[in-house]
């Protein structure tokens, strides 16, 4: 697993209260592009803990954890926009269920 490396934005947090966790599968040109290193970036800056990792069918699977819904909604519009030299064809959310404690940074996975 890498991570990203320490600086600010970086700290780990706690999540307190109810928390929203969603997976995505992100398909198009999703590989080979910095489309997890973009998914990471701007989940740290938006304090949204889980991972984004490349899926052997050449999609992106990201996992989201916060409780903060507005953080959530930007971080999908980031999702659907993708980097400079991505396509996104389409996104996939599904509802999941994780401990609140579980993920205290965003990976990459």
């Amino acid at each position: 697993m890498e991570g990203l490396p320490d600086g600010p934005g970086r700290a780990v947090t706690h999540l307190a209260g109810p928390v929203a966790a969603f997976r995505y599968q992100i398909r198009g040109k999703v590989q080979g592009v910095g489309f997890r290193w973009f998914v990471a970036r701007n989940a740290t800056r938006l304090r949204v803990m889980g991972y984004a990792r490349n899926l052997h069918d050449g999609s992106v699977e990201v996992l989201a954890v916060t409780v903060d819904l507005g953080a959530l909604a930007e971080l999908e519009r980031c999702l659907n926009r993708g980097p400079e030299f991505a396509k996104v064809e389409s996104v996939d959310k599904s509802e999941i269920s994780v401990e609140a404690d579980q993920h205290k940074t965003f990976d990459i996975m």
